[in-house]
């Protein structure tokens, strides 16, 4: 095997690696599908080390570590899964490594998110049904879909203005407050309490806080506690926004 395949498996390793990261993947899960694919390329003596803000992979002698910053971090299951996908081709054989490549570049430049219209209605939907989950009138349902839609759409805009999520984040929690006491002030609602906590429900961290419990449980201690930062951090903007408006 050439030095330069050798190096062209590197940089295929660290670009499935960071895609993962990217889109939201555990780090147990992107140590072992990078070392599963350097394995199948001969390189042996492979070790990886991941954290959410950045990978660092050592091919081994006579080969350099290499680094990759992490600047982006979202949530995108669907593109861990075309990874992994990429991942297994190439170690059953059904990949060649320019093919595996290509393929993780074609996963780069594609955009395999929901368009944001589409987003903001399962936001809003799922506002509305968190609210009868914790057993709120169907007459309040509108008020939490409005609350849960305004919440995502300030989030999205501004994070994509700003991006700074803190503060994204404490502007949509505010929105989501705001819309539902103007509700329940115009009669278009009853209950406060559940409309806010029917609306801000799509702000909540919920896989990474997972990701967190389940880095911490592997011992991936430095990931864990940072996602676990991230996400109270995220806590205390929706509890900061929502608090702002009810102090009022």
């Amino acid at each position: 095997m050439k030095v330069t395949d050798k190096e062209l498996a590197i940089d295929c390793c660290l670009l499935a690696g960071r895609l993962m990261m990217e889109a939201g993947a555990e780090t147990y899960r992107v140590e072992d599908t990078m070392e599963r694919m350097a394995r199948t390329q001969e390189l042996s003596a492979v070790e990886s080390f991941v954290t959410p803000t950045g990978i660092l992979l050592s091919p081994g002698s006579p080969h350099h570590t290499k680094l990759v910053r992490i600047k982006n971090r979202s949530t995108d299951l669907e593109k861990i899964a075309l990874v992994n996908d990429v991942s297994r081709k190439l170690s059953t054989g059904d990949y060649t490594l320019a093919e595996a490549y290509a393929r993780l570049q074609d996963i780069q430049r594609a955009n395999v998110m929901f368009p944001i219209w589409l987003q903001l209605v399962a936001a809003s939907v799922a506002s509305g049904c968190f609210l009868l989950l914790y057993g709120g009138y169907w007459s309040d349902v509108v008020a939490a879909v409005a609350a849960g839609g305004a919440g995502f759409l300030v989030l999205t805009v501004l994070h994509e203005l700003t991006k700074v999520k803190f503060f994204a984040e404490f502007l949509a929690a505010l929105s989501v407050a705001l819309v539902a006491f103007l509700a329940v002030r115009m009669d278009l609602g009853t209950e406060l309490d559940k409309i806010i906590i029917g609306g801000v429900m799509p702000l909540v961290p919920g896989l990474l806080i997972t990701n967190a419990v389940r880095d911490l449980m592997a011992g991936h201690f430095m990931s864990g506690l940072s996602k676990g930062a991230e996400a109270f951090l995220t806590a205390f903007a929706i509890g900061a926004g929502v608090a702002l408006v009810l102090s009022f």
